[in-house]
């Protein structure tokens, strides 16, 4: 990721995805930290970012399905 903007800005994107139920795409440990998690997956490329003009960037994240709530 060529700018640190961007960067902070996929890390906190993929931070809100993680803690609303999202799985990670990489593997880790129980206690490993979402924005660790989040950096990993950048690390590793399995995510993305496009420019959208103006200097803007859209993080592109592969669909990961959010865990089924249970019937109580």
């Amino acid at each position: 990721v060529p700018n640190q903007q961007i960067l902070v800005n996929m890390v906190s994107r993929r931070v809100r995805q993680l803690t609303m139920g999202h799985r990670p795409l990489v593997e880790v440990l129980r206690t490993t930290l979402t924005s660790d998690i989040a950096l990993m997956e950048i690390a590793q490329g399995k995510l993305t970012y496009e420019e959208v003009g103006a200097g803007h960037a859209k993080a592109l994240l592969p669909f990961v399905d959010a865990p089924k709530k249970r019937a109580a």
